[in-house]
């Protein structure tokens, strides 16, 4: 087969490379898939059990960041689209044994409102004083990173901290603000600081500029989802680009650099038919991998950048989807759901009522929640055996919410080693990586462990990845 090249592999088949080769396939630029499951999508995996559809990984994208958007419309599943139920719009959070809703205004953790904030009982008098002193406390005066701890309770205060800030940020990170990197995850708030010396003073603001939505707009609410689940998106995906351009069931164990491109090397547990349909070279590898995994593939090839790929730490997490009958529910389900504060010590980090939050997703007579444990804190719940975790939830359920009922479908999932944590010095970790992968021409690293851990975020590191190959090429 001589030195021939086989224009561009793409190894892994989570969101982020299936949005690169549909960037690709745009541009007519050949490429192969491998992904080393038999179904390619990563986390975005929906279950249909009956009349229920159940989510076991992310439920929605946000709009806010438009790359998801934009990918929707070029595999032409625009249309599909699901805004949430908004009627029911709001967040909860456990404290001090019951549910308080979270004060209208409250954006990510800064409050823009002030009577709401006050007629509040979730933050004491004291704490109320405390976040509002964000308005005369000077802004910080060195550079650098810091922990997300450390800048919310500069800035906001302890109890801001504990009671709104961290379990808004561990349902979002599965981490703990403690050596979270505020620079990689919310470095909008290190520029608010900076800009307006205060960050209620600085969201304040940014709401009044915020442009009026155009009338003949699609209308979008904050948490956007797809009508059939968020494996809509995935497969659509696959249908754009083509499956004969995927192998799936094919494990890659090693790249090699050549004189001229990268030779893949398959690992032995792969099929021996794919071996066969394996080209000796690729001009352009794309490792759209967790950074684990791409660590042991370039081992051999640049030892540095694995050991700087390494030292990017990782979280498991769980999530039980449990369906009731609405009539033996005997109480209300507020809102979209709720959060629990880490110092609450419970074992549950949240829940979704994900058929009042979504439409489709129970029969109108059932109601489908979904608790989700492990992440930031109490990990060793997502390794507990499949009966005691369902009977750990649904004690969790009672006594947060008041579900006594028996359900009438339980579904466990287990994501292990499922979120990056951007520990303190993140950036400057990427850059190194950058600086090191920069030796390779024609090599990129894509994904949820670099540079933003959302849907959105990872589409547009695969759409950053074809731009560049496509410039490499033009």
């Amino acid at each position: 087969m001589g030195d021939r090249k086989s224009g561009v592999a793409i190894v892994g088949g989570g969101i982020s490379a299936l949005a690169c080769a549909v960037a690709l396939k745009e541009r007519r630029i050949p490429f192969t898939i491998f992904e080393k499951e038999k179904s390619g999508g990563g986390k975005l995996r929906t279950e249909s059990v009956g009349d229920f559809l159940i989510e076991t990984g992310p439920d929605s994208f946000l709009p806010e960041k438009p790359w998801t958007v934009q990918l929707t419309k070029k595999i032409g599943l625009e249309n599909e689209m699901l805004c949430s139920n908004d009627e029911h719009k709001g967040t909860y959070i456990f404290s001090g044994g019951r549910l308080h809703r979270l004060p209208e205004g409250v954006m990510l953790m800064v409050p823009t409102m002030i009577l709401p904030m006050l007629r509040s009982p979730l933050i004491s008098w004291p704490g109320k004083v405390r976040m509002g002193m964000d308005f005369v406390i000077p802004a910080r005066k060195t550079g650098g990173d810091e922990s997300l701890e450390s800048f919310v309770g500069r800035r906001l205060g302890r109890e801001c901290l504990d009671k709104i800030a961290e379990p808004l940020v561990a349902g979002i990170h599965t981490s703990s603000p403690d050596n979270m990197s505020v620079l990689a995850t919310f470095p909008r708030f290190v520029e608010m600081e900076k800009s307006h010396g205060s960050l209620i003073r600085a969201m304040t603001a940014a709401m009044k500029k915020a442009p009026p939505r155009k009338p003949d707009a699609r209308p979008m609410t904050y948490f956007m989802s797809m009508k059939r689940g968020m494996q809509q998106l995935s497969d659509g995906c696959v249908r754009f680009i083509g499956k004969e351009n995927i192998l799936d069931g094919v494990e890659i164990a090693r790249i090699e650099r050549l004189p001229a491109g990268y030779r893949l090397h398959l690992a032995s547990s792969s099929l021996p038919p794919a071996a066969c349909r394996l080209p000796p070279a690729f001009d352009v590898v794309v490792l759209a991998t967790p950074s684990f995994v791409t660590t042991e593939l370039v081992r051999e090839l640049d030892p540095g950048l694995a050991g700087k790929l390494s030292a990017i730490e990782w979280s498991s997490s769980g999530n039980v989807s449990l369906a009731f009958r609405r009539i033996d529910l005997k109480n209300d389900l507020p809102g979209f759901g709720f959060i629990v504060p880490k110092v609450e010590n419970r074992r549950l980090n949240a829940a979704t009522w994900s058929s009042i939050k979504w439409a489709g997703r129970a029969p109108d007579d059932h109601v489908l929640v979904r608790a989700f444990v492990g992440g930031g804190h109490h990990e060793e719940m997502v390794s507990l055996p499949d009966d005691d975790l369902a009977a750990a939830v649904r004690q969790e359920l009672s006594a947060i919410a008041g579900i006594d009922a028996k359900p009438v479908l339980e579904r466990l999932y287990r994501w292990h080693r499922s979120m990056p944590k951007y520990t303190v010095g993140h950036l400057d970790r990427m850059a190194a990586i950058e600086a090191d992968t920069g030796r390779h021409p024609g090599l990129h690293l894509i994904g949820c462990s670099y540079k933003g851990i959302g849907i959105g975020d990872c589409v547009k590191s695969g759409f950053d990845a074809a731009d560049a190959i496509a410039g490499d090429a033009g």
